[in-house]
């Protein structure tokens, strides 16, 4: 989950009525653990299990391009509109303009609401302007689409961090390392929550 601004200081302003997204977010957990096979995914099946069964025994080198190829696959919408919107809202958010790739996205999923990556990408833009319950949402599209979204899967781990739930954090990285075990992001994550976890299992 590319994250504009990652490194800002992440506060929840008003109240944004915490407890609802908090149970939107534990009900979104439960699917990425225990769903995994229960949807069907919208790209290539075939190529990308594939692809996925490699990821999860390569070596950091070998998974750099196996994950281009995870993104390049899933980034095919199959439709050329869709594609250009997609691509436009990518641009929006290099750009730093969140309004505008709001709008591309928010045609993309209207256009297109079978593609992972237009909720994903949204699921961005809505995390880097700290609106967190909009972000969950468009999580939970992604991972009904595609279960093994390892990108989708971080992002639900940072909005548990947010949130304040450390220990479903860690779960939800872990899971998602499960799938892309050199994912340095994720790796580094899980290696910062883990001594406050394994603590408070103590």
């Amino acid at each position: 989950m590319d994250i504009p601004g990652r490194n800002a200081t992440l506060t929840i302003v008003m109240s944004i009525a915490i407890h609802n997204l908090k149970g939107t977010v534990a009900a979104l957990f439960v699917l990425v653990t225990f769903s995994t096979s229960c949807f069907a995914q919208q790209a290539d099946s075939r190529d990308e299990d594939e692809l996925l069964q490699k990821l999860a025994q390569s070596t950091p080198d070998q998974a750099i391009a196996l994950d281009r190829q995870l993104q390049a696959l899933w980034s095919q919408s199959g439709s050329a509109s869709a594609d250009l919107l997609l691509e436009r809202g990518r641009e929006a958010l290099d750009e730093g303009d969140v309004d505008a790739a709001l709008d591309h996205l928010t045609a993309l999923t209207d256009h297109a609401p079978d593609f992972a990556e237009g909720w994903h990408l949204r699921a961005s833009a809505f995390f880097g302007v700290e609106r967190f319950g909009m972000a969950a949402a468009d999580l939970e599209h992604v991972l009904t689409l595609n279960p093994n979204h390892y990108e989708a899967i971080y992002g639900l781990g940072l909005i548990f961090e947010v949130i304040g739930e450390p220990r479903k954090a860690y779960e939800a990285y872990s899971r998602a390392l499960a799938i892309h075990p050199h994912h340095e992001e994720v790796t580094n994550a899980v290696n910062r929550l883990k001594p406050q976890v394994e603590g408070k299992a103590l």
